[in-house]
């Protein structure tokens, strides 16, 4: 099993190997040369079809936007990502037709051990973030590894989400809670 499939598949994989390295380089060259362009123009949809395969043409992901590979981004139709959102995808992130993400958000799929020993080593894994269809995710939200969030959710701005949130519900707060269910 080579280490991108076991970053995909949640087990322990060494980030210092050349296959990640050359990963993360293609993304970042992508990602600075789109730094410096509106979401207007050509070349950057072009590039940003480059980092993210895949990606339907009703969706729009703003700049300034980061993340570790692109190939572990998977975006439904009509979903807009507002500027400066970061998007770690050592797992994958999926998110539904239609949803909405707000500036300065954060999804992470990686996890660091807890073992400060074991943190030394360039060893990581990742697990998915979901995002379901229809959603709304407020400006500064920080989604964490393994989470999914249902349909038609709506998360407040600057919430941190810990925990799995289901379908049809407001949830904010540090950690998010569901407030209301629909």
């Amino acid at each position: 099993m080579t280490e991108v499939e076991k970053m995909r598949s949640g087990l322990p994989a060494d980030m210092s190997v050349g296959e990640i390295q050359v990963r993360f380089e293609r993304a970042q060259r992508l990602l600075a040369r789109m730094r410096v362009m509106s979401t207007y123009e050509t070349t950057y949809r072009e590039l940003l079809e480059e980092l993210l395969p895949g990606i339907p043409k009703s969706t729009i992901v703003c700049s300034p936007f980061y993340c570790d590979h692109g190939d572990g981004v998977s975006l439904g139709e009509h979903v807009f990502v507002n500027a400066n959102c970061t998007f770690l995808d050592g797992g994958m992130i999926t998110i539904g037709a239609h949803t909405l993400i707000g500036p300065c958000v954060q999804i992470y799929t990686p996890q660091h051990p807890m073992d400060y020993k074991e943190r030394r080593e360039p060893k990581e894994t990742a697990y998915p973030v979901t995002i379901g269809e229809d959603c709304w995710i407020g400006g500064g939200a920080v989604i964490c590894p393994g989470v999914t969030i249902g349909d038609r959710c709506v998360i407040g701005a600057g919430s941190v989400v810990t925990k799995n949130i289901p379908d049809d519900c407001i949830a904010v707060g540090n950690p998010a809670k569901v407030i209301k269910k629909a």
